[in-house]
């Protein structure tokens, strides 16, 4: 999917979606001001309660974030972070030409992922971590219940598959010989 981004803006966006969880519009809602290079944070404004949460990132949406400020776009203090990358029309990036950038890059990869999906990968892949909890990831993803996080726990097809081949390639074990059961005792 980066291969398929033409600009560090698009691999930042793409990076803190996959890595924070954050909503695309909480992403796109960010200003100057609300990213912390050091502690790998941002702070969006939440979907549902309209807080202001702290969420981590990578460190490698961080690298490309600066990357992506590092060609003199807008940077003062309550700024929006992303902008539209036409010289003469520069603006805030909106949800829509977010969009459009994300199937752009998709069109070349013949798939058909949506932003939400992104969203979801995050929380799969953290939940597929031994060291995350499901308290862990509902945190990360500021879901006011446990068992909105829940939803993320269901198997993918590929992982039950790959369990099923497993079980059929080991050695059936040695069956019991009626002789050596033991009985029970008659004390």
């Amino acid at each position: 999917m980066f291969k398929g981004l033409r600009n560090h803006r698009d691999r930042a966006l793409l990076s803190f979606w996959l890595s924070s969880g954050v909503r695309a519009e909480e992403l796109l809602g960010l200003s100057h001001g609300d990213y912390d290079f050091g502690e790998h944070t941002v702070v969006v404004t939440s979907k549902g309660t309209r807080n202001r949460d702290v969420v981590p990132a990578s460190a490698d949406a961080f690298v490309w974030l600066a990357l992506y400020m590092r060609q003199g776009l807008p940077t003062s203090p309550g700024d929006p972070v992303r902008w539209t990358l036409h010289p003469k029309n520069q603006r805030p990036l909106t949800y829509n030409a977010a969009r459009r950038m994300f199937d752009r890059a998709q069109a070349a990869l013949g798939s058909n992922w949506t932003l939400r999906d992104l969203r979801h990968t995050a929380a799969e892949r953290m939940i597929a971590d031994p060291a995350f909890t499901l308290v862990d990831v509902q945190t990360v993803l500021r879901h006011a219940h446990v068992t909105t996080t829940t939803i993320y726990t269901q198997p993918r097809m590929d992982d039950i598959l790959q369990k099923v081949l497993e079980h059929y390639s080991r050695p059936a074990p040695p069956s019991a010989d009626h002789r050596t059961r033991i009985r029970p005792c008659s004390c």
